[in-house]
């Protein structure tokens, strides 16, 4: 492996990931292991991002809606007073909704760090990886929280340009409107994801060199600069294969009479679709050189005949006096 653009594979990893999926969950089954792995899974998807739903024909279905919602905002901003009870009531409830999302973020970080050392180690461990990378885990936790300080802040500017105007016409909707909604929703849509890919990196990234999520997010940057096409194919693959993904979530959802729909069950059903993403990714970026292979120093066995050996360390050189033969020895004359 060295990390040249043009021996970077896309489905060469992804039948890997497969296999070593099989080799995890299937070979020899264990439902404890299974159950272990998934409560894991379920963890590292609590820091998977939001999802954000937006549906126009529902919510601006006709004028009456339209002029409804306009009045609202203007009623909600030019109330001269509110009961004091209401005001603490809101206070209260949206400190109680931040320190839920805070925790479920600081919980779904450390898991990202569980799930992708089970998957490294074959091994169904919840506290020793917990405790392990609690400095990278608390690191990558504090990142996302910036960086998700960031993106609010960019969504809730550009959505306010697209209100205002809105407000201030009656709610009289134009085609300019509709333009803006498109960019406003696309603008979404690419901060969400580039941010998603990003963290998919840096976490391999800390696992393997044991660093802060800041130089993470560096060599993450400098790897997608460096290796753009690759990158581009992965990111490519990866929408097509996230797709698959989530129709066969919906089948299991609808087969399962909606009990797949339940978090930790859900996961624990559908296990092998994230054991897959998570190893796919983690074959893929080893092949940029050892920095960013998790399997550099040690791999289990049973994964030898899919991951490979263990790469060892170059030859040291040898001097010259160890390079020559020593010469004959010499005796004294008789």
């Amino acid at each position: 492996m060295n990390g040249s653009s043009s021996s970077i594979e896309i489905f060469k990893p992804f039948g890997e990931a497969f296999e070593l999926m099989k080799k995890i969950l299937f070979q020899p089954f264990d439902l404890k292991k299974w159950l272990v792995i998934g409560f894991a899974a379920f963890l590292a998807r609590l820091s998977g991002g939001f999802n954000a739903s937006f549906n126009p024909s529902s919510r601006w279905s006709s004028r009456d809606n339209q002029k409804a919602i306009a009045d609202s905002f203007r009623q909600f901003g030019s109330a001269e007073h509110m009961e004091w009870w209401v005001i603490v009531l809101i206070i209260v409830g949206a400190l109680i909704v931040l320190a839920i999302i805070l925790t479920l973020m600081w919980l779904g970080a450390r898991g990202r760090f569980i799930l992708t050392d089970c998957i490294i180690h074959n091994r169904a461990a919840i506290i020793a990886p917990w405790k392990e990378f609690r400095t990278e885990g608390n690191s990558f936790f504090l990142f996302c929280l910036l960086i998700g300080c960031v993106l609010v802040a960019l969504v809730v500017i550009a959505a306010v340009g697209l209100i205002v105007p809105f407000v201030q016409r009656a709610g009289e909707i134009g085609l300019g409107f509709w333009l803006g909604l498109g960019v406003f929703v696309f603008f979404v849509v690419c901060l969400v994801f580039a941010w998603s890919l990003l963290s998919q990196f840096m976490v391999p990234i800390m696992y393997r060199q044991r660093c802060r999520a800041r130089r993470a997010f560096t060599q993450t940057l400098q790897l997608i600069a460096s290796h753009p096409g690759p990158i581009l194919l992965y990111v490519l693959f990866l929408i097509v294969i996230s797709l698959a993904a989530a129709i066969i979530s919906c089948a299991a959802a609808c087969v399962t009479c909606c009990i797949a729909a339940i978090p930790y069950v859900g996961t624990v059903i559908l296990l092998p679709i994230p054991v897959t993403l998570c190893a796919f990714s983690l074959l893929f970026l080893r092949q940029f050189g050892p920095d960013y292979d998790v399997w550099a120093s040690f791999v289990p066995p049973e994964f030898l005949p899919i991951v490979g050996s263990v790469a060892s360390p170059p030859p040291t050189p040898f001097s010259t006096s160890e390079s020559n033969p020593p010469p004959p020895p010499s005796f004294p004359p008789s």
